[in-house]
């Protein structure tokens, strides 16, 4: 009970971060995986605490790994059209 309590308040902690916290598109990309990781840990408790098949973890870690490649993705070509990942800089609409 106490992982899972744990586990719901490093998920709103990573949340009020990410809506708080959104000048640079490299920390909103990491509180995403954060948060990710997070829901993994709720997962996996949930799953062992009423002793379900765990091959359902291997399919959510395929999203999350998807999620962090073209999160990078975005990151890079952000970056190349305009040459930092902090938003206030740059306009969306001049690349």
């Amino acid at each position: 009970m106490y992982i899972f309590v744990s586990c719901i308040f490093m998920f709103f902690v990573g949340m009020g971060s990410f809506i708080f916290i959104s000048s640079h598109l490299l920390t909103m990309l990491m509180l995403l995986e954060f948060m990710s990781v997070t829901l993994l840990f709720l997962l996996l408790n949930f799953l062992v605490g009423f002793v379900c098949d765990l091959s359902i973890l291997i399919y959510f870690i395929i999203v999350l790994v998807c999620e962090a490649v073209m999160g990078l993705i975005l990151l890079t070509l952000f970056v190349r059209c305009h040459g930092s990942d902090y938003f206030q800089v740059s306009s969306m609409v001049t690349c």
